[in-house]
């Protein structure tokens, strides 16, 4: 059911993202700087695109910012998520050898067997 909910709303932004495009046909020039300044330094890059184009560009570049953001932000999370858990590992370690070191052997040896599970 999940499955063709998520088919349905994909195809459902399939559909929206058609209409913003085939609405936004027209063509716009998209300028590096704005005039006076691109004329003071003489940087005056301009490409002519599809309005539609420039919508969708800012929103994938928008995401992709959003994502380096938060991988960067977890970092930290991730450093001290990764030292637990070492640390738990290096514990568990140390407390199967005390266990094994202080428990005593039982006199019946399919007990013996059984405690080693």
């Amino acid at each position: 059911m999940i499955r063709y909910l998520r088919l349905a709303l994909l195809a459902l932004l399939g559909l929206v993202l058609l209409t913003v495009a085939l609405a936004n046909r027209a063509p716009v020039s998209v300028r590096l700087l704005p005039e006076d300044m691109a004329a003071l330094t003489g940087l005056t890059w301009t490409m002519t695109l599809p309005l539609f184009l420039v919508i969708f560009g800012g929103i994938v570049v928008g995401v992709l910012i959003g994502f380096v953001w938060e991988w960067l932000r977890e970092h930290g999370h991730r450093a001290t998520a990764s030292q637990k858990s070492r640390e738990v590992t290096r514990l568990e370690r140390e407390l199967a050898v005390l266990k094994d070191s202080t428990s005593v052997p039982p006199k019946d040896e399919v007990l013996a067997l059984l405690d080693k599970r």
